[in-house]
């Protein structure tokens, strides 16, 4: 055989191999797409399954929860198992009659038997019998307290607690008279059917309210924040910005004062200036600074008519400013008298008097409108401290001998003169605005409360003793309704302290633990008794807000 014929033998061969390995390759993957294409069927089959399944379970599950209202059975369309059920199931679970909207007409048979009237009061659902055995501590609890009726009530029953937490509630959120089920017969007994939309909305929106524009025309707080009654125990209060904070005095404050409009406020000290401030809590603008060149002030005072202000220190004249004119003038020395200090002085309640301490027991008496003397008082002892009751008529006088005076300034007489009970030497005194009360400091720290009326009938024996100072009382005040009584040492730093009258006991959470009052030595609380001052020896004047009261 030629090599030729070898070589065409061989391209033969080899060209029918390769045939066969393509067709077999074809073979293979028609053979492959056809398995895919059943997969997929299968595939396709079973999801429509899955499918039918899913919807088959979601409407036996509709027709579980919403019944057969939602989800009517038709008759020859369901399955063997909705058959059964339905069959096995009781009339009275597949059908039911929807009456809410007649508050007349029960489902129960009992209800439909009652009356009209009877049916428009609701029974409880449920009653608690255990609410008649526990007892309930409000006085513990300090949000509870706001539930008694009287100060020294503690236990009460618990459906008794339930009652006044529910009068409590309807007290907090007026204007819900429209929720109860006779409140057609409220409004000028009309009924629902009888009133247009409009009608019934103007009639939901007027109860409790005459008009509706009331709401508009008064600035009048709708929820009641807090009851006249201030409790014991703990007092509410926030610390604001200070109330010289525009302008610190750069030596110890001796006097701060609220005018009677309940906004201005006056802070004078050592560093011979008296500034006035508007006070809002928030920014406390200053409005004007009187600086007196040859005078450091040792006490300053608003005549109660707000028309002027007096000043003085340790001279023998004092200063008069008028706000009217913006005016100052210089009073003294007085005529007869020589005196060397008249740093120490009250003003009467009806801006008439004005009453200088004086040397060896005397008591001055100056004219507000001529600034002349007009008069003497003198005492047994030395004197160191006055008080003028609400009336102006009466003054309060005490001194070195542990006595307190009861002058006439009609007559210009001591009508009554009574012992201190343990006072040596009498530093302080004040009386409360309804003039009942008075409250006498000395040097040891004690605090004795008296009535006025029993003090001035003989009664020696003080209602309340208050030893909480320490070292000498050396200012007091008591508040607009006579609800708190302030004292405060300068001789030891945060020795103030906030006294509940109406109980004589001192408030627990006050000082406040964590703020640092430095020595104070001045304080007032405005006409309305929401602010309240305090002047220190660090030349600053901070500003507390009493929650209980609203108004400044």
């Amino acid at each position: 055989m030629s090599l030729i014929s070898q070589n065409a033998r061989s391209k033969i061969e080899t060209k029918r191999e390769e045939d066969i390995k393509e067709k077999e390759v074809e073979d293979g993957q028609e053979s492959d797409a056809d398995a895919m294409e059943v997969k997929k069927r299968k595939r396709d089959g079973k999801a429509e399954q899955l499918e039918l399944e899913q919807v088959k379970e979601m409407k036996k599950l509709e027709n579980f929860l919403f019944g057969s209202l939602y989800s009517p059975l038709e008759f020859g369309k369901g399955g063997d198992d909705e058959v059964e059920a339905v069959s096995g199931a009781k009339a009275s679970d597949l059908f039911f009659t929807d009456r809410s909207a007649d508050s007349v007409v029960s489902v129960y048979q009992e209800d439909a038997d009652l009356s009209d009237e009877d049916a428009l009061k609701r029974k409880p659902a449920w009653v608690d019998e255990e609410e008649e055995k526990v007892t309930v501590n409000i006085a513990k609890v300090n949000r509870l307290r706001k539930l008694r009726k009287e100060e020294d009530e503690d236990l009460i029953s618990g459906s008794e607690y339930v009652s006044r937490l529910r009068a409590q509630h309807i007290k907090l959120n007026r204007g819900t008279d429209w929720a109860q089920l006779d409140s057609g017969e409220k409004m000028d007994g009309s009924s629902d059917d009888e009133l247009t939309d409009d009608d019934n909305k103007a009639a939901v929106v007027s109860q409790g309210y005459e008009d509706v524009n009331d709401i508009l025309r008064t600035n009048e707080d709708l929820v009641v924040k807090s009851s006249s009654k201030l409790l014991p125990g703990h007092i509410e209060y926030s610390r604001l910005v200070d109330a010289n904070i525009q302008d610190p005095s750069n030596g110890p404050i001796n006097s701060v004062q609220f005018h009677r409009n309940g906004q201005l406020l006056l802070a004078a000290g050592l560093d011979r200036k008296l500034r006035f401030f508007q006070i809002d809590g928030k920014r406390n603008t200053k409005i004007q600074s009187i600086f007196l060149e040859d005078c450091p002030i040792r006490k300053a005072s608003f005549l109660p008519d707000g028309s002027q202000v007096i000043l003085s220190g340790r001279r023998k004249f004092f200063y008069s400013l008028d706000l009217v004119k913006a005016r100052v003038d210089k009073i003294g020395p007085l005529l007869g008298r020589e005196e060397k200090s008249l740093e120490v002085f009250e003003v009467s309640p009806d801006s008439k008097t004005i009453a200088f301490v004086g040397n060896e027991g005397y008591i001055l008496l100056v004219s507000t409108k001529s600034k002349q003397l007009i008069g003497t008082l003198k005492m047994n002892g030395t004197v160191r401290t006055l008080a003028f009751t609400e009336d102006g008529q009466k003054l309060l006088s005490s001194g070195g001998d542990g006595h307190v005076y009861h002058w006439d300034l009609r007559t210009r007489t001591c009508i009554h003169k009574g012992v201190d009970e343990g006072c040596i030497n009498s530093t302080a005194l004040c009386t409360n605005p309804g003039g009942t009360h008075f409250a006498a400091g000395s040097d040891s720290g004690v605090v004795n409360i008296y009535n006025r009326e029993e003090f001035l009938g003989g009664k020696k024996k003080p209602m309340k003793v208050i030893d909480n100072l320490n070292t000498t009382v050396d200012f007091m005040r008591f508040n607009h309704d006579s609800q708190i009584l302030a004292i405060c040492s300068g001789m030891r730093k945060s020795s103030f302290k906030l006294i509940h009258i109406p109980s004589y006991t001192v408030f627990s959470n006050w000082p406040p633990p964590n703020a640092n009052l430095h020595y104070p030595r001045c304080l007032d609380f405005s006409p309305g008794g929401g602010f309240m001052a305090v002047g220190n020896a660090s030349g600053k004047v901070l500003l507390y807000k009493l929650h209980h009261y609203q108004h400044a």
